[in-house]
C-alpha cells in the first residue's frame, strides 16, 4: 500500500514533507479507496520512479545534501523576514514549508507616484516594482490575497540582498505619498 500511496502522491512532495507531516493509513482510507482506479490506470513516469528511488536513497529526510539545501533556503527566508519585517506597515507570515513569502503590503495602497499613476492593489505595486526596482513579484490577488505580494526565496542569498535593498529604495517615495 506504501508504493501505491507514493505513487499517488507527487514524489517529490512526499519526499519532502512526510518527515514533517505524518498521518494515518486507516484515518485515510476512505479516501485512498477514491483513488484506487487512478492509482492503478495511471503513475509516475519511470524517470520519476527512479528519482524518487535515488532520492530515498539518500537516506533519513535527504541526508547531508538535503539537509544542506534545507539550511539555505531556511537562510534566505529569515533574512526576508527580518528584511521587509523592519519596515513599517509591512506584514509577513512566516510560511512553514514553502519557498515563497506572503508579504503584505497593503499599507503602500493608495499612493500616487507621479509618472506612474495610483498604487490601488497588488498587480499595481508589482507592476510598479518591476518597473523601479527591476524584481519581478507575485500579485497576491492571484492567491485570493490582494492585501500581499509573493515573492520566492528560492535565489541566491546574494541576489535576495539585493533585491530588497531594491524594493525598499523603490517603496521609499510610496510611503511619503500615501495620504493619511
Amino acid at each position: 500500500m506504501t508504493a501505491l500511496i507514493t505513487q499517488g502522491l507527487d514524489m517529490r512532495k512526499t519526499f519532502a514533507i512526510l518527515d514533517d507531516y505524518y498521518f494515518s493509513i486507516r484515518t485515510h482510507m476512505s479516501y485512498f479507496g477514491g483513488l484506487q482506479n487512478a492509482l492503478f490506470t495511471s503513475g509516475a513516469s519511470s524517470i520519476s520512479q527512479k528519482a524518487g528511488v535515488a532520492a530515498l536513497g539518500l537516506g533519513y529526510a535527504g541526508g547531508e545534501a538535503v539537509s544542506t539545501m534545507v539550511k539555505a533556503f531556511r537562510e534566505r527566508r529569515d533574512f526576508l523576514i527580518k528584511s521587509f519585517g523592519e519596515m513599517e506597515g509591512v506584514g509577513i507570515s512566516e510560511p512553514l514549508g514553502a519557498f515563497y513569502l506572503f508579504i503584505d503590503f497593503s499599507s503602500y495602497y493608495g499612493a500616487e507616484v507621479e509618472g506612474y499613476g495610483k498604487i490601488e492593489d497588488s498587480d499595481s505595486l508589482c507592476r510598479y516594482l518591476l518597473d523601479q526596482a527591476q524584481v519581478a513579484l507575485v500579485p497576491g490577488v492571484a492567491f485570493g490575497d490582494d492585501s500581499c505580494i509573493r515573492i520566492s526565496y528560492a535565489a541566491s542569498l546574494t541576489t535576495l540582498q539585493a533585491a530588497a535593498e531594491r524594493i525598499k529604495k523603490a517603496l521609499l517615495p510610496l510611503k511619503s505619498a500615501i495620504p493619511v
